[in-house]
């Protein structure tokens, strides 16, 4: 088996896959990748099928030795990569040696990062995932982030030809795009109105549950207590504090906050990247538009990764 060294851990490395379903009944939210589309795209880099595991990192990715030779694929923003010091480039992939050392630096413009390696992380398959879900202590690499010294399996790789992008991944500029709420006739008609026109921005008090943001305080007329309801990604609540919070990869399944909005599934990953300070504005919009939205952003991921695998994609 290849053995992947962690030479030294960045910030809140862990090891990811596709989502935990079927289990919020049982309180288990179904963890993955913050960024799925950039954690996709790192694994088709490397040939992985969107079953392997890959590593999350949060804004600094650390250093890592193979045992054999294994294609890598760094993901998720800009950040200075390189291989026993000479530099390569994010978003394709590259071939690293045994003795020789991948360093990820800090990643710009992003919070979320992936590392990818060919074959993918072999960690056991727990409730039908790899994930590792931080808060439960689960999956993964014995439910936790990876500390300096850690020794990890790859899977055999499928292939050792590196890969890049044909086309530069852009996403959407512009605002957060939300629809109401359950809660969202909680707030008053000045409320909803200051959340849909006021600047808002993600704090530095994030993590893979939640993310509080900088604004204008939300105050619930009809208050801040509920009857426990559940939290699909992308809800906003507001507790007594009046502090807006998207919940995120690790939310808890039910919550007892008022929820005013939930980002759509295709602005999600845009917002759980925004720097923190960067200030935003959220945009209203129905439910047929953000399924719309949602449908066009998932065929767009599928044309990258179709791009990818094709042969020009591969290097030479």
């Amino acid at each position: 088996m290849v053995m992947l060294e962690v030479v030294k851990a960045g910030l809140m490395v862990t090891v990811q896959a596709s989502p935990r379903a079927g289990y919020l009944a049982a309180g288990v939210s179904p963890s993955g990748p913050m960024d799925d589309d950039a954690y996709q795209i790192a694994q088709a880099l490397v040939g992985n099928d969107e079953q392997a595991a890959a590593l999350e990192f949060a804004q600094f990715g650390g250093s890592y030795r193979v045992s054999e030779a294994t294609l890598f694929a760094v993901t998720g923003g800009a950040a200075s990569v390189s291989v026993d010091g000479r530099p390569v480039p994010c978003w394709e992939s590259h071939l690293l040696k045994p003795g020789q050392q991948l360093d990820v630096g800090a990643l710009r413009g992003a919070m979320w990062g992936y590392i990818a390696f060919s074959g993918g992380i072999d960690v056991p398959v727990l409730l039908g995932s790899r994930a590792t879900h931080v808060r439960n202590a689960m999956g993964g690499f014995e439910g936790r982030p990876l500390e300096t010294g850690d020794c990890l399996g790859l899977a055999p790789p499928l292939t050792r030809i590196p890969r890049r992008m044909t086309a530069i991944f852009h996403r959407a500029s512009g605002p957060i795009h939300v629809i109401a709420g359950p809660q969202y006739d909680y707030f008053d008609a000045r409320t909803r109105s200051l959340f849909l026109s006021e600047p808002f921005a993600v704090s530095a008090r994030r993590d893979r549950m939640a993310s509080l943001l900088v604004g204008p305080a939300l105050v619930a007329a009809r208050g801040h207590d509920i009857v426990s309801d559940g939290t699909p990604a992308g809800s906003i609540q507001v507790p007594g504090s009046g502090t807006a919070t998207v919940l995120t990869a690790e939310r808890q399944t039910t919550g007892g906050y008022p929820k005013i909005a939930t980002v759509i599934s295709a602005d999600l990953p845009r917002l759980v990247q925004m720097p923190g300070g960067r200030p935003f504005r959220f945009a209203l919009v129905k439910q047929d538009e953000a399924e719309d939205r949602l449908l066009a952003e998932r065929q767009r991921v599928k044309a990258t990764l179709a791009q990818i695998r094709a042969p020009a994609a591969a290097l030479t």
